[in-house]
């Protein structure tokens, strides 16, 4: 249960369910590690398979049934347990929010499920992206050091990119969730000119946005597609590796493209999370000061 005086954030929400949440995280981590060994199984089932040796080839089909079985009981169990966690923390906002102004409050209920969504959806999405690039890394670090190297400098490359921007995420953030709280009241004016002009805002910062967005997961993809690349290369012809090596190699390669993409994308919910945890504990004294 949220207290009355407990701060509305992810780390409040962590500790009173940290039990739901930890089952969650668990199931999901477990299912990113079956899938995560799956392009190493497959190299060494074609290995396999070409000398008629069946072994490797069980063994993946082992993974598959555990990775079934695991997918679908941690989707039935996150729907519920995620379910109780915003009912929770609508309730706490309510209670809090009573002297607010309908339009307000209204948009901030929405905010704090987004603190739910991301416990949810992004947050073990990333735990699995984090695991998927050291496995990924670890692995092409066996085949040869050249590749691993080549993973972990476009990884550096990444975090610099996404530190050059944060701030502007920071703000660009905070001008959207402050024009959102303004819906309710703009609706209830029954003012075609104020709606519009409240709806041209939105989509003004919506704009400059997505517009950073695109800028920077360009670059991002530039340095990854550059990686990718090279790896493919030297596995084919600097490696002597056999054909399942370097179908690993390639995929694992690729692995490494599709979870460090999401790092950055985390990096961002973030910027946007910690704005609206500072807004939705935002004292009633603040928000007049502000309207």
């Amino acid at each position: 249960m949220i207290g009355p005086k407990d701060r509305l954030s992810i780390a409040t929400l962590l500790r009173v369910f940290r039990a739901k949440i930890a089952m969650t995280w668990g199931l999901t981590l477990f299912e990113t590690a079956l899938f995560a060994i799956l392009p190493l199984l497959i190299g060494y089932s074609i290995d396999g398979l070409s000398n008629g040796d069946y072994t490797s080839f069980v063994h993946f089909g082992i993974a598959m049934a555990m990775l079934l079985v695991v997918g679908i009981v941690r989707r039935v169990y996150d729907t519920r347990a995620y379910g109780t966690i915003r009912v929770e923390l609508g309730q706490a906002q309510a209670k809090r929010g009573a002297t607010q102004e309908v339009s307000v409050l209204n948009a901030r209920v929405l905010m704090g499920r987004e603190l739910v969504d991301f416990l949810e959806g992004e947050a073990p999405e990333s735990m699995g992206a984090a695991v998927q690039v050291v496995v990924s890394v670890g692995i092409l670090l066996s085949f040869h050091g050249a590749l691993a190297t080549a993973a972990g400098t476009a990884a550096v490359l990444i975090l610099i990119i996404f530190g050059l921007f944060s701030r502007r995420f920071f703000r660009l953030n905070g001008l959207l969730n402050q024009q959102s709280e303004r819906q309710v009241t703009a609706l209830q004016s029954v003012d075609l000119r104020k709606i519009g002009q409240h709806f041209f805002r939105l989509r003004s910062h919506e704009v400059r946005l997505s517009d950073s967005e695109a800028f920077v997961y360009g670059a991002i993809f530039a340095v990854l597609l550059s990686m990718l690349a090279f790896n493919l290369w030297f596995a084919a012809t600097q490696s002597g590796a056999t054909a399942g090596q370097i179908f690993s190699v390639v995929t694992y390669s690729f692995e490494f493209v599709q979870s460090v993409v999401i790092l950055p994308m985390v990096l961002q919910s973030l910027a946007r999370l910690s704005e609206i945890t500072e807004r939705i504990n935002a004292p009633a004294e603040k928000d007049k000061a502000n309207a």
